[in-house]
């Protein structure tokens, strides 16, 4: 609204200078942001980019050429863009930093002071934050000027429209359970979190191995890559999105049912950005952990930051069983007789022709005496040759 009466709907790229730039820690999420502004001023002479890495920065300069009001972007991207000189931020008037602890967990603090350190004195900022720790407070003392707390929940709440509750289980058994579990509810669409990108790519492709429509979006995926596998979820052609925490930031997927942690968060805030993802804008959602017992620990630091206790509920675990022997008498196949005939006996073990050789071992019990060294006296000089370069005289 503030910007409303600087639009213009001159095509020149002078009257149309960045007023408003919004940061964010991922490319998914700061995709998302753009969408949220395109449709806030379609009806405005406003213009927005979205600019972030992992893509060929050629693409996103012409359009920076052409003057936007509304600039989305990582830190890391438009740096790239700063010292290409493809755009100036000299008239900034609004500068947001969206999901701020995120942005700390990640490092982004050297960059977001040389981003601030370009930007008019005089603006307004705005910094929003799912959880509020000393490190945020510190982060707020340090980038606002008198800042004024809005809070729209409780300081690190979860959302009372989620159903949270707890597996304990061995984390041997995470993968049969958690298989289990989404066969058993059928669920259309499900975000299971893991805490890294070797776990989110293998417990993919087990899922798949059992019949149910995966994939994974993690750092190691490139931006098509993920950008795919996110409309496939939203589409419903996958029905179980695996992701590592990093990557499901900005994920905002309408009415999603269910998420599971398929290994508890090592940081409690983290815990609720994951559950964050479901129960939105009213709707019913239900958040699951699995919990071993190494993970006990992190369990009582979530239930300590979200100031309740989490029910923890039991399952019986249908593991599949071995194949029993089959009865005497019964028919098998050639196979089962293979796998389950006795061992073929082994011939008897012949006597040696020598009986020393059939003699158990026996220590010596007499103790060998050292040979004294024999001294040579005065050591004598030893003459050496060695290789080099040949002297001309």
């Amino acid at each position: 609204q503030k910007l409303l009466p600087l639009a213009s709907s001159s095509t020149s790229p002078a009257k149309h200078p960045v007023r408003a730039l919004i940061l964010t820690p991922t490319r998914e999420l700061a995709i998302q942001v753009e969408e949220s502004v395109k449709a806030y001023a379609k009806h405005t002479q406003l213009r927005s980019l979205v600019v972030y890495g992992g893509v060929d920065i050629r693409t996103q300069t012409p359009h920076l050429k052409t003057g936007v009001e509304v600039l989305v972007a990582t830190p890391g991207r438009l740096l790239d863009h700063i010292e290409q000189k493809t755009l100036q931020l000299n008239q900034v008037q609004m500068l947001v930093l969206d999901e701020a602890d995120r942005m700390l967990d990640m490092g982004f603090m050297p960059d977001l002071r040389r981003i601030l350190a370009l930007l008019p004195k005089k603006r307004q900022n705005l910094m929003f934050s799912a959880t509020f720790s000393n490190e945020i407070k510190k982060l707020a003392d340090e980038f606002l000027t008198n800042p004024q707390l809005i809070e729209v929940a409780r300081s690190n709440a979860t959302n009372d429209n989620v159903t949270q509750k707890v597996y304990q289980v061995a984390q041997s058994d995470k993968e049969t359970l958690l298989i289990q579990l989404l066969k058993q509810a059928d669920a259309k669409q499900v975000i299971i979190f893991t805490k890294t990108k070797i776990t989110a790519s293998r417990l993919s492709r087990s899922l798949m191995k059992e019949g149910i429509n995966a994939d994974a979006i993690h750092g190691d995926k490139s931006q098509q890559e993920r950008i795919k596998a996110l409309d496939a979820f939203k589409a419903g052609t996958v029905t179980a999105l695996v992701a590592t925490d990093v990557a499901a930031r900005g994920l905002d997927i309408s009415e999603l049912p269910m998420v599971i942690n398929y290994e508890i968060p090592s940081a409690p805030e983290d815990y609720v950005h994951r559950i964050g993802r479901t129960g939105r804008a009213g709707a019913l959602g239900v958040a699951i952990s699995f919990v071993s017992d190494d993970e006990e620990k992190y369990l009582l630091e979530i239930e300590k930051l979200i100031k309740r206790q989490i029910p923890k509920e039991t399952i019986a675990l249908n593991k599949p069983t071995q194949r029993a022997r089959p009865a005497t008498g019964t028919k098998t196949s050639y196979q089962d007789k293979t796998q389950d005939a006795a061992p073929a006996r082994r011939p008897a073990k012949q006597k040696s022709s020598d009986p020393w050789f059939d003699k158990p071992y026996e220590p010596s019990t007499e103790k060998t005496p050292l040979p004294n060294r024999i001294s040579s006296g005065k050591k004598k000089p030893v003459a050496v040759l060695l290789g080099g370069l040949p002297i001309n005289k």
